[in-house]
């Protein structure tokens, strides 16, 4: 509220007084109309005659009771036009007295200046100040009053209520702004406070990181660097990338890569460089790096610009992948060598029915009395080169890993010791012999045949790269391999092996030829020379033995073959006989014949009925199932291909049907090698299960036999031993 409204407020006067001469005489002294009748009096007062414009024009009302007196100054109050001054009579009967009525309007109206009218002594000052309390807002008029006197005490009055509320304005002013201003700076104070401790934890944290980057830095499995990005000299490395390029930290900080000679590639690293400073990122740049004396490693390289304080500065992660770009190559290759034993499995399955075909036919013609006797020349040969066919097709397996091999507990070092003499007749006397076996060495699982083949083709392959002579040392030891030791192989793992190791000095083999090695058909001999076999029937072989083959090999400095196999706790037992069979000439007995090949199944079964058995055949084990069923299960013998269409194998063929008749005999043919344990049924070659291909008279032993099994001849070796064939360098 302005100073102009707040004069204007003050004129207005509350009289309170029962008597109404009273309030006729104020409104006289106070009232514009009075000023003629007062100008001696206004002369007293202000020394001269004031003019109209000089006196307050003073808004008067009444009221003849306190209690009126009290519902006008609420009044006021709530129009806003609240009274300045007040003239109440301090007797006013009936009803309150002044005092009384003053300390009612005071609750409501504390600012109002009073003037307590009156002509008696009933209430001395004392006594009003005890009732009112001390109040600067408080005056006595005695009765009569003087003109002047009321005259004056209204502008005093009212100009120290207009000063007073003027006063308070600016003192609520100034507690407004003083309390604005404080709660501003408790404001700023507050928000200063918390940037203190924003900045406190950003410091903590940037601390924190700090640390964390540092030990994430120095613990760091990959190679770190942090290169100047002006100068490229090395600030700080490392330990991996320390031991990553086999230096001290003095030797390498402060000096640019190129200094220290490690990018193999130094245009390509500079083509980095220069790319960075464009503001883009490396990342995964193969590179080569010189680490150490004469040692290369892969890596992959990736830089990001990074900016230490105020200096720009190159973050660089090398990644060594030396040893995963090995494995992925070995891995590779081993894909590959999978992929061509697959087919070589397929073409030796399908070769080998038709062999049997071939042979068989022959060997039914050899059989007639009446053949001519050039004729009977001719099938001879035939039956010949079918059964050579017949051993590349069984190495084409042992590669393929498709053979089935009769596995069991084998003293490998007394299989060496065994074959050493032959093995010392076949090197020839230019080449220096040496067989060593450790003592107490564990067996393992595996078909002794296989491993005389194994042996066979190495010390084959060692005699040929041999022509000018040498030394040939085989040895057999037990080792137990560590996590160390299986980083050097793909198919290496921990535990407990035996390791059969066949060293010659020979010419030794290039990178590719060591590559290529085991690929079948692949071999570096003259024409008819070798068959590229050899050496992919050793690795078959040995996969299949569920080892693997490690190859050290320089040019001029000769080649070392490992063959590691698992060694087992148990012990081996003398190897296996079979028997050949006293052929009886009149059978009565019914063979059912399973085989999906036709003219394979056609061949067995004219074989048989030709011999005097009664014969069934199916192309499948279903069919099987029903032909068995249509014979009131009158069979005495299953003789069932293993490998069948349709989700029915042979093996399963016949549990079937033992299920049903535990008494059947059982017969099995594979174009697969016989030399192990299959679905749980001891296969035997000599006697119960058929190879393929076969001639009719190994077919009619097998079956006669598994007929009558107490008429035996003197026991001799295996019916079909493996045709090693030499191995290829």
């Amino acid at each position: 509220m302005n100073t102009t409204e707040l004069t204007k407020l003050s004129h207005r006067l509350l009289v309170i007084d029962d008597n109404p001469r009273i309030h006729e005489d104020i409104r006289k002294i106070l009232c514009p109309a009075a000023i003629g009748d007062l100008a001696e009096d206004a002369a007293e007062l202000f020394g001269d005659v004031p003019s109209t414009s000089q006196l307050s024009d003073f808004e008067i009302d009444s009221a003849h009771q306190g209690q009126e007196g009290l519902a006008l100054v609420e009044k006021s109050l709530a129009e806003g036009r609240p009274y300045s001054l007040a003239f109440v009579d301090v007797r006013m009967p009936p009803g309150w007295d002044g005092i009384e009525t003053i300390q009612h309007i005071w609750k409501c109206h504390p600012d109002l200046q009073v003037v307590i009218c009156t002509a008696y002594s009933d209430h001395s000052w004392d006594g009003i100040i005890q009732k009112l309390g001390k109040s600067d807002s408080l005056l006595i008029l005695k009765k009569p009053f003087d003109n002047v006197e009321v005259l004056q005490l209204a502008h005093a009055l009212t100009k120290k209520w207009v000063v007073t509320r003027q006063a308070r304005s600016r003192l609520d002013n100034l507690e407004s702004v003083v309390e604005r201003r404080t709660a501003e700076l408790v404001r700023a104070n507050e928000q200063l406070r918390a940037e203190v401790a924003r900045r406190s934890e950003v410091e903590a944290a940037l601390r924190q990181s700090e640390e964390r980057f540092h030990k994430s830095f120095e613990a760091a499995l990959v190679a770190l660097a942090i290169l100047r990005a002006d100068t490229l000299e090395h600030t700080d490395v490392n330990g991996s990338y320390l031991s990553l390029i086999d230096q001290p930290r003095e030797a390498v900080i402060g000096k640019t890569p190129m200094e220290l000679n490690l990018p193999e590639n130094g245009a390509c690293f500079a083509a980095a460089i220069k790319t960075l400073r464009t503001g883009q990122q490396i990342h995964n740049l193969e590179l080569n790096f010189r680490c150490g004396a004469n040692v290369i490693k892969q890596t992959l390289v990736s830089i990001v610009p990074l900016l230490l304080g105020e200096r720009a500065c190159f973050l660089a992660a090398v990644l060594d992948i030396t040893d995963q770009r090995r494995l992925e190559s070995q891995l590779r290759q081993s894909q590959k060598m999978e992929a061509i034993g697959q087919l070589a499995a397929g073409v030796a399955h399908d070769f080998n029915n038709l062999l049997t075909i071939i042979i068989g036919h022959a060997s039914i013609q050899l059989m007639k009395a009446s053949v001519d006797l050039d004729v009977g020349k001719s099938f001879q040969q035939v039956k010949l080169a079918g059964e050579r066919a017949s051993g590349l097709t069984r190495q084409l397996l042992a590669f393929s890993r498709k053979q089935v091999l009769k596995r069991q507990a084998v003293d490998v070092a007394h299989t060496v010791r065994n074959m050493e003499k032959m093995l010392a007749r076949l090197v020839g006397e230019t080449i220096v012999f040496e067989v060593r076996c450790a003592e107490n060495l564990p067996c393992v699982l595996a078909d002794e045949s296989s491993l005389e083949q194994v042996l066979l083709n190495l010390v084959v392959n060692a005699r040929d790269a041999m022509p000018d002579g040498g030394k040939l040392t085989i040895s057999v030891d037990a080792a137990d391999l560590t996590q160390a030791d299986v980083r050097r192989h793909e198919d290496a793992r921990e535990g407990r092996f035996v390791i059969l190791v066949v060293t010659d000095t020979g010419c030794g083999m290039d990178a590719e030829t060591q590559r290529r090695l085991f690929e079948p058909f692949f071999t570096t001999k003259p024409v008819g020379k070798g068959t590229g076999l050899g050496l992919s029937t050793v690795y078959g072989i040995a996969k299949q033995h569920e080892g693997w083959i490690e190859l050290q090999s320089q040019m001029g400095a000769g080649t070392t073959f490992r063959i590691v196999l698992p060694a087992t706790n148990e012990v081996a037992k003398p190897r296996e006989t079979s028997f050949i069979v006293k052929r009886s000439a009149d059978h009565q007995e019914r063979i059912l014949v399973v085989e999906d090949e036709p003219q394979v199944r056609a061949y067995v079964c004219d074989a048989l009925r030709h011999h005097g058995y009664q014969v069934l055949d199916a192309d499948c084990g279903q069919k099987a199932l029903d032909v068995w069923q249509g014979a009131g299960a009158n069979v005495d013998l299953l003789l069932t291909d293993m490998v069948m269409p349709n989700g029915i194998s042979g093996g399963t063929l016949a549990r079937m049907l033992r299920e049903r008749q535990p008494d059947l005999k059982v017969i099995y043919m594979s174009g697969y090698s016989p030399e192990i344990t299959a679905n749980g049924d001891l296969l035997n070659e000599a006697h119960n299960f058929l190879p393929k291909p076969f001639s009719q008279g190994k077919l009619l032993d097998i079956v006669d036999f598994a007929m009558n099994p107490k008429e035996r001849a003197q026991p001799e070796t295996s019916l079909v031993a493996p045709t090693p064939v030499a191995a290829t360098a």
